[in-house]
């Protein structure tokens, strides 16, 4: 138990939310550090646990898509549990806990939403950490986390390019015309976090095929693949040579 009673029933809140009967196994000291922001504290706070969910994630998602789906190859479970770990993902799940709430932070920090989602990720991992640490096993996460797996790889699992477009563009432009997709990207902010702070073009043959923004690079390129994916696929049974998207 904490010495502090009233983030000790904060705390408990969250077990509730999680659908956690059991509250004994729970390590409290582990939680309450997972949801302390580096700003808050220099020493004690959630990167150290960040680093442990960071593997415990993966172990999670990749544990509920190999009973999931026992007859999926390993290249497509890698593909679906890519999204599943993804900031993006886990940011929209812990939002639908309302993890923010329990995070300890100046306001400054809690003000800024371009660094919103990468600090709920951050933060949701360590949760999972905390989680995982307290028994040694998935326990704790699985009860919650894999009625959350199943909805997302579900809707992956609907679309042909497992949400990977920028695979599903190199496949389609090495089959259709016999070259691979050029990607020029430029950094037009500063700022960590920026959802648009990279811009990336993809060009099929000398043409512009695609533009697409993202707060890193990996995630602008993927950004310009799904719209030159899209285009090209749907145009494809009568183009022998990519259109101008211009």
């Amino acid at each position: 138990m904490l010495a502090d009673p009233r983030r000790q029933k904060k705390l408990a809140q969250l077990i509730q939310i999680l659908g956690l009967p059991d509250r004994s196994k729970v390590r409290w000291d582990l939680l309450d550090l997972a949801l302390v922001h580096p700003t808050a504290s220099s020493t004690a706070n959630y990167e150290r646990l960040e680093f442990v969910g960071d593997a415990v994630v993966k172990l999670a998602a990749a544990t509920f898509l190999f009973h999931t789906y026992p007859q999926s190859p390993e290249g497509e479970l890698s593909a679906i549990r890519s999204v599943l770990v993804s900031d993006r993902t886990l940011a929209t799940i812990a939002d639908r806990y309302d993890t923010e709430r329990f995070l300890i932070m100046p306001s400054s920090v809690s003000a800024d939403r371009i660094g919103r989602e990468t600090r709920l990720a951050a933060s949701f991992e360590a949760i999972l950490a905390a989680l995982y640490l307290s028994t040694g096993n998935l326990e704790l996460i699985q009860p919650w986390l894999d009625i959350e797996w199943q909805e997302f790889a579900t809707q992956i699992r609907s679309d042909p390019t497992l949400q990977n477009y920028k695979g599903a563009l190199q496949v389609f432009t090495q089959s259709r015309y016999h070259c691979l997709p050029d990607y020029r990207v430029t950094e037009v902010g500063q700022i960590y976090g920026d959802a648009e702070r990279f811009v990336a073009e993809v060009w099929v043959q000398n043409k512009q095929c695609g533009q697409g923004k993202g707060q890193s690079k990996k995630a602008a390129e993927q950004a310009a693949a799904r719209v030159a994916f899209l285009a090209l696929s749907a145009d494809a049974p009568s183009l022998e040579s990519p259109p101008d998207m211009a």
